[in-house]
């Protein structure tokens, strides 16, 4: 099983959210349609997918999310940059 640790920005990035799951497609679609209206995404409108990494090991998974919610935001900028440098909308490339 695949997991992944993914990081969600507000349209204008000034707000970011880390999160970890094992079905990035319906993770995603559950933030962007506000399933949890008292969710900080939803109270916050985070639901652009700006970057996500995946493993196979749940641990290693919760390890990084955790890493990861630990650094400051500008090391968070730079990893999301690292991979996506314009902070493109990623959901439409994972349905493919």
């Amino acid at each position: 099983m695949q997991y992944y640790v993914y990081i969600l920005a507000t349209n204008d990035n000034r707000v970011i959210y880390t999160g970890i799951t094992n079905n990035l497609i319906r993770r995603i679609y559950e933030h962007k349609n506000r399933l949890d209206p008292k969710s900080f995404t939803s109270r916050y409108h985070v639901h652009k997918l700006v970057y996500y990494e995946y493993t196979g090991d749940v641990t290693a998974a919760i390890e990084r999310e955790k890493q990861i919610k630990s650094w400051n935001r500008n090391r968070k900028n730079k990893l999301i940059e690292s991979e996506n440098p314009h902070w493109e909308e990623l959901y439409e490339s994972i349905l493919e």
